[in-house]
């Protein structure tokens, strides 16, 4: 959600005027409304009605109807039991792409005739949830409008796709309908290097890498008496089982026995929503003492919270795909001039990133020994108050320059057209 509706903030700064289409009555892990503020006054939204079938997965797995249904297999209170395995089977192998394909042809149907009343110069979809892509295919079927195909993550190597439990048949149709879109959109913007590079063994063509970014108004620096007291190694966003670090968690434990001025000054904050086996490798490590656990925040709090933290701590999903990955929370992390402390891929696209930018270490997900020299680095600039960081040009990942990098694909896909 906040990379189109900061792309959006931002596309009239270039003269193209955004028109959004979007459910009228979806189902959200999470509803905040400090992003208001940001949806361009005047701005058009068309909204339609849109029929998801997680009112009978709720039922299902005993949830109540106001509960929420965390994202990327995140549970908080209980292990995964029977119901909510079938009810992934069900998801991978009957909701091809996804839960939202029953909007599809509604949508499709919806926007052509929309669109032959009120004609616009292109169309983009983003993804995931993929069945927005599939729309835009129908609608540039329909009526041949330019269409940009944005992908905020991958699709058949996404870090979950493996636990769907797909059958052949089904796996095969998700590749299918992954490379029709592949083949059949004018522009494809994945957000790392290494996404592009996977989708172009999939279908060779020409693919324009646009990252995340962060919204520098967004951010109100702090003063250096308002960061945290403690040694605070940070979390902020969700941390689901893919992303548990438990070599972090042994190291500290060891840090923790061998030096009690260092476990007086720890603190590990985790801001969100948490994964129950995380808790579980904090509390069997003896850790639970120095856990400042805050639950689910507003963007804006959640920022301040980062901009308190002495080290932000980047996790990279320990999945087939993690060396693509490469989420909005890095991008905010160099926005709040945190210092960073990876633990993931060292060749990956954040590794780079993080290099590029000289915002932070990484270590790799063995790498107990280099992940405790670097612990002890932060550690001791902490104590000396000389804990910072560089961040060497931000610039280029602001969502108000990634604007005008969406804008150039757009406009080249009108000058085709016209030409």
């Amino acid at each position: 959600m906040q990379r189109w509706l900061k792309l959006v903030k931002y596309l009239r700064n270039y003269n193209w005027e955004p028109i959004v289409y979007t459910p009228l009555n979806p189902e959200y892990p999470e509803i905040d409304s400090t992003f208001i503020k940001d949806i361009p006054q005047g701005i058009k939204i068309i909204r339609q009605p849109i029929w998801e079938p997680y009112s009978y997965y709720k039922k299902l797995v005993g949830l109540k109807k106001e509960d929420k249904i965390g994202a990327g297999f995140l549970t908080e209170n209980k292990k995964i039991g029977f119901a909510e395995k079938l009810s992934v089977w069900l998801r991978g192998n009957l909701f091809i792409p996804d839960a939202r394909k029953f909007w599809i042809k509604p949508s499709i149907k919806y926007l052509t005739e929309y669109l032959a009343r009120e004609p616009v110069d292109a169309i983009i979809s983003t993804g995931p949830p993929h069945s927005m892509h599939l729309i835009a295919l129908g609608v540039k079927t329909n009526t041949g409008i330019p269409w940009l195909a944005d992908f905020c993550d991958p699709w058949t190597s996404i870090d979950f796709y493996n636990q769907l439990r797909l059958t052949k048949l089904a796996d095969k149709k998700h590749h299918f309908l992954e490379k029709q879109v592949l083949q059949n959109a004018d522009a494809i913007t994945p957000v790392t290097q290494t996404m592009s590079e996977e989708f172009n063994t999939l279908f060779p063509r020409k693919y324009e890498v646009v990252t995340n970014g962060f919204d520098e108004t967004d951010i109100t620096p702090l003063l250096p008496e308002m960061l945290d007291r403690k040694f605070s190694l940070a979390h902020v966003g969700s941390l689901v089982p893919s992303r548990n670090p438990r070599i972090l968690w042994e190291t500290l434990a060891l840090m923790v026995d061998e030096d009690s001025k260092f476990a007086s000054d720890l603190e590990i904050k985790l801001v969100g929503k948490v994964d129950l086996s995380v808790l579980q490798s904090i509390n069997e490590l003896g850790l639970s003492a120095y856990l400042r656990k805050i639950n689910y925040l507003p963007h804006d709090e959640a920022l301040v919270e980062a901009m308190r933290s002495q080290v932000l701590l980047l996790l990279i999903n320990r999945t087939p795909n993690a060396k693509g990955i490469l989420t909005g929370k890095l991008f905010e992390y160099l926005a709040v001039q945190r210092p960073i402390l990876c633990l993931g891929p060292v060749d990956g696209d954040a590794s780079f990133i993080l290099e590029e930018t000289q915002s932070g270490k990484i270590c790799d997900y063995e790498d107990k020994e280099t992940l405790k020299k670097y612990i002890n680095d932060y550690y001791k600039q902490f104590i000396n108050k000389q804990l910072s960081t560089s961040n060497i040009g931000l610039y280029k990942f602001s969502w108000r320059h990634l604007a005008g990098e969406i804008v150039q694909i757009l406009n080249s896909l009108t000058f085709q057209k016209k030409s």
